[in-house]
This record gives structure tokens, C-alpha cells and sequence, in this order.
């Protein structure tokens, strides 16, 4: 269903299909089966200086003597267990939509038609069964729990959707590779009916046992402009209570994409459209190599370059993350 007379429309947009709602954090003790919202709090600290120095100072032993016994004075939020807990427990919901086909805006009829084809073609050929088999196997790792997973001695996931419950050990699921045992083959066909046919809902609890009075990373919070003050860190917190943001939550679940170049090295990256890490400060999926979303996407649809089906999986993925696609 290509034409090559077919144009990138100039307003073209994909809601997301997978929507994670914020994450709730509570502390407790798995076998009192008690939990308590985590309140974040606020603390003073005097720190010393460790920021690297102009040279001029840094040579000088005069000048870094009096710049080092300044004190760093700065006030931060701060989240943790209490000294009588010893479990991060971390709860959000997900829903899965469907009717992928069909963009939320598209200005032009026939761009759009033409795009309903392959993705319905898609759906018939996989019936999106790579994609929830990766899905559901982030949800079984604890991705989600980023440093929250970190040296914890045990973490723990439940699931509950459809009426079923599913009970996972995290550690027995790889960050780098994505298996498939029975549990997540079946919580991967509930996704896949949520993408396919009727949306689902699902529920996450994960456990974290991280040790008594041990500090939790809730979401930090970009504070604009001059209100920040003297306070240098704050925490996303709900009514008071710590939590994680939505977007985090998301970028964790759409950490799938292996079929970038640099794959073998870097494993997973969220699925982005020029394959951006911010944190390490690189795009892996470079428009001059043509492995991009945009330069894959049109050679698709509007010169008729059918992708490896690796490429399939990438592009149905940016679109089930939804965003604005138009010229």
C-alpha cells in the first residue's frame, strides 16, 4: 500500500498506547504486610567544596586553601525508609490501548491510509508478540525501580491484571536480554490483547528490600527560574508522599529497543526517535546512517523499503510511545 507520490503530512500525531500513571513509594516490612506512604523531608547540610577549579585557584595554595574552607551550605529534600522498615514497596498502574492505526491527528487522508495498511499488516503478521514479550519483561526486571533496584538484597514484582495475579523475582530477569518463561508469556498476551483488541489495566506493586533506614530515589524535580532558593535537590512527592514521575515510569517500560548499531555494547535504550541516552550524551540512531525513526519510517511508507523486521518492531514501538511526527 505505497504510493510514491505520498508526502509526509505537516500534522501528524500518535497518542501513546502504554500509560503508566506516577509511582506511589511506601515503607514497610514484607511479612508485617504493613505499609506507610514515605513523607519526603527536608535537611541542612554544611559540605565542603569538591567542584573542579579554575586553575588559578587550583595552583595556587593560598587560593585553594581559602576557597576550600568556605562551607558548602545547601538545604535538600531527602526520602528514605524508617529505621524499624527495611522494604521499598512502589505501586502504579498501566493501561494498554488499542486501535494503533489510527493517529490522533492526521491532515492528510491518504498519508493516513497508507499508514493504517502497514500498521494493520503489522498487527496480523506478530500480532505485536515481540513487543508485549518486552514489555512484560520490564515489568518482571523492576527496570521501572531504576537506582531503587540498585544492591538490593531482594526485589520482588506483582502483578495483578484480568483477574490473574503473577508474582515475579526480579533477579531472575536480565537488564541486557529479554527471555521469555511462562508467567511472562501470559502477562505478554494480556498487552498484546490491550494493543490488539480491548484495553487492559494493570496493576504493578515491586518490593525493594533495601535495609533499615536506607535512602529511596523518588523523581528529582526541575525546578525553573529563581524559585529554588537555597534548596539545591527536590523530590516529586504527592500530597507529601514520595513518587516517581509518570515519563520515568514509561522510559523504563519502552527500554527495548536492542536493534540499534550499538546494541552489542550498550544492550537496551528506550525507544526514542534518534535513539537519545541523555545521560550519556549520544543518539544511537544516527539520520546519516538512516536507522532513525523518521528516515525509516519514510523510506516505508513513501518509497516502498520494507524494513527488517527488527526495524518493524523500532517504528510500531515510536509509534505505541506516540508523539508528534509531521513535517
Amino acid at each position: 500500500m505505497t504510493d510514491a507520490k505520498l508526502k509526509t503530512p505537516s500534522v501528524l500525531a500518535f497518542e501513546a498506547k502504554l500509560i503508566p500513571s506516577d509511582a506511589l513509594m511506601f515503607a514497610g516490612n514484607e511479612a508485617d504486610a504493613c505499609w506507610e506512604p514515605i513523607i519526603v523531608g527536608e535537611k541542612a547540610v554544611r559540605g565542603t567544596i569538591s567542584n573542579r577549579l579554575k586553575a588559578a585557584k587550583a595552583n595556587d595554595p593560598a587560593k585553594l586553601d581559602a576557597e576550600v574552607s568556605k562551607a558548602n551550605l545547601q538545604t535538600v529534600d531527602v526520602a528514605a525508609l524508617t529505621h524499624n522498615t527495611d522494604t521499598l514497596k512502589l505501586v502504579f498502574t498501566l493501561r494498554v490501548l488499542n486501535n494503533l492505526h489510527m493517529p490522533s491527528t492526521c491532515n492528510d487522508p491518504r498519508y493516513q491510509s497508507a499508514l493504517a495498511s502497514l500498521v494493520k499488516q503489522y498487527q496480523t503478521d506478530t500480532e505485536f508478540k515481540e513487543l508485549a514479550k518486552r514489555y512484560a519483561h520490564n515489568i518482571a526486571n523492576g527496570r521501572f525501580l531504576w537506582r531503587n533496584r540498585v544492591g538490593a538484597e531482594q526485589v520482588k514484582v506483582v502483578v495483578s491484571a484480568e483477574g490473574k495475579q503473577f508474582t515475579f523475582d526480579s533477579y531472575d530477569f536480565s537488564l541486557r536480554e529479554f527471555e521469555e518463561n511462562s508467567q511472562i508469556a501470559e502477562l505478554a498476551q494480556i498487552i498484546q490483547l490491550g494493543l490488539i483488541e480491548k484495553h487492559a489495566f494493570i496493576k504493578v506493586e515491586a518490593y525493594s528490600k533495601l535495609g533499615q533506614g536506607q535512602a529511596v530515589y523518588p523523581s528529582q524535580e526541575l525546578v525553573m527560574g529563581g524559585e529554588k532558593g537555597d534548596k539545591s535537590k527536590f523530590l516529586y512527592q504527592l500530597g507529601g508522599q514520595a513518587a516517581m514521575h509518570s515519563q520515568k515510569i514509561g522510559n523504563a517500560l519502552r527500554t527495548i529497543d536492542t536493534w540499534h548499531p550499538e546494541a552489542g555494547e550498550i544492550g537496551a535504550i528506550a525507544v526514542e526517535p534518534y535513539g537519545s541516552v541523555t545521560n550519556r550524551g549520544a543518539a544511537y540512531r544516527q539520520p546519516k546512517e538512516k536507522n532513525d525513526f523518521y528516515n525509516l519510517l519514510d523510506a516505508w511508507l513513501l518509497k516502498g523499503k520494507v524494513p527488517a523486521i527488527d526495524q518493524q518492531h523500532y517504528i510500531m514501538a515510536m509509534l505505541i510511545r506516540g508523539g508528534v511526527f509531521g513535517e
